[in-house]
C-alpha cells in the first residue's frame, strides 16, 4: 500500500517551510499540500490538531504529527535516506535541539514586535542580539553542525525571507550586524531543498506589508 502524506500548511509560514525543506532534504516528494486559512480553519486541521489548532501538521498514513520541530525530527527518523539532520552523538543532538528551540522561541515573537508596530527599539536590539548569538554559535563553520546541513540550519533558514522584513521595519542591516550569518544564509539558499521551498522574496515582503496594514487598521 502506498504511503499517504498530507501537509496542512500556509505558504508564507516559516514553520511550514521547515517541514518542506526537511522533506526535500530526504528526497520525499509527491506529498499533498493543503493550504489552510487560520481565520476559517478546515475541519481536517481541527481534527488533526485539536489542541493548538495550528499549522503545520504532517499527516502520515492518517496519523498527525504536529509542531514544526517535532515534525522535522519525525521526518529524520522515518526517512533514513540522505544525510541525517540530527547528529548521532547524544550530546551533539541535545546541543542542536537547544539552538533550534532558541530560534523557535525568539525570532518570531521578537520579529513580530518590529514589523507589526511602529518600531520597538528594545525589541530591535534584542533581535539583533539574538542574531549575534546565533552567529557566534555558527562561528567559522559551513553549517551549524559543521560540514553537513542539519537540524539547526533547517530551523533558522526558514526565517530567511523575514530577514528583509526585519531590516526594513527595524531600520538595520543584517550584513553589517551579522555578516557571517548572512553568508551562511546564502550558502543554504544555494541548496535545491531550500531554494525550491522559500517563497519569492518580493511576493513575501508584499504579503507581510498587507498583513501589517490590516493589523494597523484594526
Amino acid at each position: 500500500m502506498a504511503e499517504e502524506l498530507i501537509l496542512l500548511n500556509i505558504w508564507a509560514s516559516p514553520f511550514g517551510m521547515r517541514v518542506r525543506i526537511a522533506l526535500a532534504e530526504k528526497g520525499v516528494d509527491g506529498y499533498e499540500t493543503r493550504e489552510e486559512n487560520l481565520q476559517n480553519m478546515s475541519p481536517l486541521l481541527l481534527q488533526m490538531n485539536p489542541v493548538h489548532k495550528k499549522i503545520p501538521v504532517l499527516i502520515h498514513n492518517g496519523r498527525p504529527v504536529c509542531e514544526s520541530l517535532i515534525i522535522v525530527q519525525y521526518i529524520d527518523e522515518v526517512w533514513k535516506r540522505g544525510s541525517p539532520l540530527l547528529p548521532s552523538d547524544p550530546y551533539r543532538r541535545a546541543h542542536a535541539r537547544f539552538w533550534a528551540d532558541y530560534v523557535d522561541k525568539k525570532l518570531y515573537s521578537l520579529g513580530k514586535l518590529i514589523w507589526l508596530t511602529t518600531g520597538e527599539a528594545a525589541a530591535k536590539e534584542e533581535l539583533i542580539g539574538c542574531f549575534k548569538l546565533l552567529e557566534g554559535e555558527l562561528g567559522d563553520k559551513t553549517y551549524f553542525g559543521g560540514d553537513s546541513f542539519g537540524f539547526v540550519d533547517v530551523s533558522l533558514i526558514s526565517f530567511y525571507r523575514w530577514f528583509n522584513v526585519f531590516e526594513h521595519f527595524g531600520n538595520f542591516s543584517m550584513v553589517v550586524e551579522c555578516p557571517k550569518l548572512v553568508a551562511w544564509a546564502h550558502r543554504c539558499a544555494e541548496r535545491e531543498s531550500v531554494s525550491k521551498c522559500l517563497p519569492n522574496e518580493q511576493e513575501f515582503f508584499d504579503f507581510v506589508v498587507e498583513l501589517r496594514k490590516k493589523a494597523m487598521t484594526k
